[in-house]
């Protein structure tokens, strides 16, 4: 039976959602399936709910076990067929809150801060390491294992273990599935969502909507570029940003417009308000989020666990269907954060892209996409910049590359001078304590 090892099981939503899927798939329903994190009570909360859906969704035929803390995890990895990450390095108490409200002190406002600017740079700083621990266990104990990223930085960390480790890896992201499907039904245009076409390629959230074609191959994109355009003059909604996109640059992206409101130089500034508030941007929208998440997370939580009834169908998450291709060599398609080298020509190779893919009992296999509109290469440029040179300082540990990093990030460089990036990184890199101390 294929062993399932999850890396951060006190994310018990999203563990949940992954490993209830896998419990609803024939050829993953016997696995064996290890909670893996460092904190107590969430991993006990997560296997309390984990073996309620195998019950009372899977007749109990998983086999769930729970390892604790650092000094297990090579034991939790031993033997893995798949692992999938989940874990949050910091958490939002004390990291997250840093990564906000330093740079709140400069000027420099931010909606997630968790993919780029300086709040994904210095959550990958965080991560890295971790996951460089990971990778060791994993060559010593599951080499051939494959492994499931979930956590952002996206690019950062898949690029930095496709490129410094030797383990299989591919990285998997929520905006790709839903992309076409949200932008039609929120255009009023549903009922070309049937059978309809798409390529999407780029880096993860800012791949590009590259075609859409409906079931009968008439191209989608003239309408849409129509409605998107009317419905940004005519009214505030929370898409504005990528409407935006799509009348300058020509084309749609897959993640949100609060996380692309932060990937650029364009949309939030501090001494022009008025643009946050004509494209309806959420300033600290992560925090809010996370803060929301806790408190539902308690509620739901009593609920669940004073009835012991939960149960769980089938998601869309990509987890179990390619575990299930793996298993049963039956392929399957994803969008997946990979490696470049030479899938979309005009990005760098060691950059990390997201491009189709195709999985089979053999692992992932990359499609070349080939060249990008160049206006959507170059946009994907000034992301790439900073990832690379994160990944870089991660790497060297010279404190110099994470100035640099965060140098080339549009909207960091935007706001604040030379000095002013400096100063900042200076004082986040003083406030996460031990996390950084490799950078002092």
């Amino acid at each position: 039976m294929p062993k399932i090892a999850f890396m951060g099981a006190g994310s018990t939503v999203f563990a949940r959602n992954v490993l209830g899927d896998c419990m609803c798939t024939p050829a993953l329903c016997h696995s064996e399936i290890i909670l893996y994190d460092i904190d107590p009570k969430r991993l006990e909360e997560s296997e309390i709910i984990l073996s309620a859906i195998n019950k009372n969704t899977n007749e109990g035929r998983a086999v769930i076990k729970t390892c604790l803390g650092v000094e297990n995890r090579r034991e939790a990895l031993r033997g893995a067929d798949f692992v999938v990450n989940a874990i949050q390095v910091g958490l939002y108490d004390p990291c997250t809150i840093t990564d906000f409200e330093i740079p709140k002190k400069y000027g420099l406002r931010q909606t997630i801060g968790d993919t780029l600017g300086i709040g994904g740079i210095m959550r990958a700083l965080r991560t890295i390491p971790v996951l460089q621990d990971f990778a060791e266990d994993m060559e010593a104990v599951c080499p051939n294992a494959l492994f499931l990223n979930y956590t952002n930085p996206m690019a950062m960390l898949t690029g930095y273990l496709q490129r410094y480790t030797n383990i299989q890896t591919v990285g998997l992201c929520h905006s790709v599935q839903v992309c076409s499907k949200h932008l039609l039904e929120n255009l009023g245009m549903e009922d070309r969502l049937e059978g309809r076409r798409e390529t999407i390629a780029g880096i993860n959230h800012m791949a590009w909507l590259l075609e859409l074609y409906d079931r009968d191959g008439n191209d989608l994109y003239p309408e849409i570029k129509k409605r998107a355009a009317e419905k940004n003059r005519t009214e505030k909604h929370s898409d504005m940003v990528r409407y935006e996109y799509i009348r300058r640059l020509g084309y749609y992206c897959t993640e949100s417009s609060e996380h692309n409101a932060e990937y650029n130089p364009w949309f939030i500034k501090a001494d022009r308000p008025e643009l946050v508030e004509k494209y309806n941007i959420p300033l600290d929208e992560y925090p809010r989020r996370c803060i929301s998440q806790i408190e539902g997370w308690e509620k739901e939580k009593n609920n669940i666990l004073n009835d012991g009834k939960v149960t769980h169908s089938r998601t869309g998450e990509y987890a179990s269907y390619i575990m299930e291709a793996v298993v049963t060599n039956a392929p399957y398609k994803i969008g997946g954060n990979v490696l470049n080298e030479g899938l979309i020509s005009n990005l760098p190779g060691d950059a990390c892209v997201e491009v189709p893919c195709l999985i089979d009992n053999m692992g992932i296999h990359p499609c070349k996409v080939g060249r990008l509109p160049v206006q959507l290469a170059a946009m994907n440029m000034t992301n790439i910049n900073s990832q690379l040179m994160t990944i870089e300082a991660a790497v060297t540990r010279k404190r110099e590359a994470i100035y640099q990093a965060a140098l080339l990030d549009p909207h960091t460089a935007a706001q604040l001078s030379v000095d002013e990036i400096v100063a900042m990184c200076d004082e986040l890199i003083d406030a996460h304590g031990d996390y950084m101390k490799d950078y002092r």
